[in-house]
């Protein structure tokens, strides 16, 4: 089976990553809705994977060996929607319809889009789904891994925790949890809304092979996703994030979890990132 993996470089990645959170803004914008501060907080972590990690594309997605991807935090479809179309998934010309009369492309993954493996948005669901899915593969002697992507005020679902145990019950060693650890959800800080912390003791406590990085930082995100995972345990990785990451008015600010900006604050997000990519091709040439 072929890989997805490019020879981007760490600071290639990181333009890229500039281009696709313009794009986004740009589609939540037309949208008239979307999750722009998880967006923007998760879109390294998307990056990585479609550009270095995962082994499917457009061409493999029905292959039954291909790795799977499910996005549990699926308020944050834009994000995805904008990588999915870039690694030619689907024309780009499809995300000026997301959120339209009749368009598939609505506020949640469904498996009417080309790329996504399940329909998510209740809270809680991927990464049972995706216990699921591995230990099929297990059964089936299968060499694919399952990954997700988490939300941190997610962790409040119940249903998350059962699926953690389970996972390490059976040794899923091909599943890997990915948390988009920005520390604010829609009414505050995760730590007042409902603490999940310690985070890294608690999954140790249910057997999970636990592995901490910068969630912006491509060599620290590169290296643990694709670092072979310790034998009968399943891989949680707490990727320490900033929700509104890479716009200044955006990053840390509860209020950009569900906000659409408006046509200045749009200009001004731009104006940021053409910017920060400015400053990238400088050091890449």
């Amino acid at each position: 089976m072929t890989t997805t993996s490019s020879d981007l470089s760490d600071q290639q990645l990181a333009a890229k990553a500039v281009a696709l959170r313009r794009e986004m803004l740009q589609l939540i914008f037309r949208a008239g809705a979307g999750h722009t501060g998880g967006g923007m907080s998760c879109m390294d972590i998307l990056n990585a994977l479609y550009n270095r990690v995962l082994r499917v594309s457009p061409e493999t997605f029905g292959d039954p060996g291909r790795d799977r991807y499910v996005q549990s935090k699926g308020h944050c479809v834009e994000a995805l929607y904008t990588v999915l179309a870039d690694r030619g998934f689907f024309p780009k010309s499809d995300l000026e319809t997301v959120c339209h009369y009749q368009s598939h492309y609505v506020g949640h993954p469904t498996r009417h889009i080309a790329g996504v493996e399940m329909n998510t948005g209740a809270l809680g669901h991927g990464l049972p789904i995706c216990l699921g899915m591995a230990l099929a593969a297990k059964m089936d002697r299968k060499p694919y891994r399952v990954f997700t992507l988490l939300g941190d005020g997610e962790l409040a679902e119940g249903s998350n925790w059962e699926a953690a145990l389970g996972a390490a019950h059976y040794q899923l060693d091909n599943l890997i949890a990915i948390l988009d650890h920005n520390s604010l959800q829609i009414t505050g800080y995760t730590r007042d809304v409902m603490n999940s912390e310690p985070l890294d003791e608690k999954w140790q406590s249910f057997g999970w092979n636990v592995r901490s990085v910068d969630g912006h930082d491509y060599a620290e995100l590169g290296k643990a996703l694709s670092d072979p995972p310790e034998p009968g345990k399943p891989t949680f990785i707490i990727a320490n994030t900033i929700k509104g990451k890479g716009v200044s008015f955006m990053e840390n600010n509860a209020k950009w979890h569900h906000r659409v900006p408006t046509e200045e604050e749009l200009e001004q997000a731009l104006a940021e990132l053409d910017e920060a990519e400015a400053r990238l091709k400088e050091v890449t040439r």
